[in-house]
């Protein structure tokens, strides 16, 4: 489809609302489909670095106490 001008463009052949709307409501689910994934990628960035942390810290516990058996 060729469009004289810009506002033709914009206008969509008398469509523009169902047009825009579309592209709209999708762009939309996009970012927030975005948006969840990064909030989801830092929290599961957090918990990793909490667990490493717990086994760390369960690791040096296990050392101190064999080394008091000694």
């Amino acid at each position: 489809m060729q469009f004289d001008s810009l506002s033709d463009f914009f206008a969509m052949g008398g469509y523009a609302f169902y047009v825009w709307l579309s592209f709209g409501s999708c762009a939309l689910i996009l970012i927030g489909l975005l948006v969840s994934s990064l909030r989801e990628k830092r929290v599961l960035l957090a918990q990793v670095a909490a667990q490493s942390a717990r086994e760390q810290r369960i690791e040096k516990a296990k050392k101190a106490q064999q080394q008091e058996m000694l």
